[in-house]
């Protein structure tokens, strides 16, 4: 993607033109020998994005084939898993293409190749948006499913989510023209930072109060059945343990790509950062290893979802 580096542009791969570089890109000399650079194979990425792409159109399949899953909660699921096959469907995509070009297996021209790798860019960071958005739209939709469960079916009904979802997908394109479009101005990248921050502070406040709601229930039950300490302290580890498992996946996985772009912004031309900047590939695998853990955290987890997978 232009704004982040070259390590994984299309246009390197030509012997006919050199490798893209930009401003921002710090040069060999200036960040010492003391860097560490974690070295992604090709092979890892393609493996990552195969595993990704099997399980997300297995989800797909299974929620299209039993119509027992046909509701908002489970289409916001189905989209999430559409935007992480897009994740791993482009990384793969455009590692394919550069190793054929490598390999000298592909002739292309390099206006040809340009083109190829703004449809990429564009469709790598439309499909992080609507990833980023949709976790936050399953969020909300279990948020509101405990705290509003009398009204549940009558705030979050299928008019109302086909129409989040179709917001969400032409919110993500448009993002994603403007990002490769005006890659080189800041107020972009703080953007793009200031959204990831939004949805991970949404996500631990949604999430927090559910586990505060859940642990309450489960000390009245407690107090009811005269039995309080060790119902209350099973279910709060263990909800807690949930709670730290989902938003840690989610940190871990994204954070490093966003404070990528923080430092873009913050220090582009300083040592430690230019370390940084290397690790660009290593931050891609962690987002397709997102795409690789959602299935697990947000789908397989549904009873009614698994039996349909066997039957698929």
């Amino acid at each position: 993607m232009p704004v982040l580096g070259s390590q994984r542009r299309l246009l390197g791969s030509l012997n006919c033109t050199p490798p893209a570089t930009f401003s921002l890109t710090l040069a060999p000399n200036r960040t010492g020998p003391q860097c560490l650079e974690v070295s992604i194979p090709d092979g890892l990425f393609l493996s990552l994005g195969l595993v990704s792409l099997v399980e997300n159109v297995l989800v797909v399949a299974a929620i299209a084939k039993n119509r027992n899953l046909h509701s908002p909660m489970y289409y916001f699921i189905c989209c999430l898993a559409v935007s992480d096959l897009l994740v791993s469907v482009s990384n793969v995509l455009e590692t394919a293409v550069m190793l054929l070009l490598e390999a000298g297996a592909l002739a292309a021209r390099a206006a040809v190749v340009q083109q190829l790798d703004n449809v990429i860019d564009v469709l790598i960071c439309g499909s992080m948006v609507s990833s980023l958005c949709f976790l936050g739209a399953i969020a909300m939709d279990r948020y509101i499913s405990i705290f509003y469960a009398l009204r549940y079916h009558s705030v979050v009904t299928l008019p109302r989510a086909w129409r989040i979802i179709a917001a969400i997908w032409v919110a993500s394109i448009l993002t994603s023209l403007l990002f490769i479009t005006y890659y080189n101005h800041t107020v972009v990248l703080l953007c793009l930072v200031g959204f990831f921050i939004a949805m991970l502070a949404l996500m631990a406040i949604l999430y927090v109060h559910m586990l505060a709601r859940a642990c309450q229930h489960a000390r009245d039950i407690a107090r009811l059945q005269k039995r309080q300490h060790p119902i209350h302290q099973g279910f709060g580890l263990k909800g807690a343990a949930t709670l730290t498992i989902l938003l840690g996946v989610f940190f871990l996985c994204w954070g490093p790509f966003f404070l990528h772009l923080s430092l873009i912004v913050l220090c582009p031309q300083h040592p430690t950062c230019g370390c940084i900047f290397k690790n660009f590939n290593l931050f891609l695998a962690l987002i397709i290893c997102n795409a690789i853990v959602d299935p697990l955290i947000y789908a397989f987890r549904s009873q009614e979802l698994r039996k349909t997978l066997q039957e698929v």
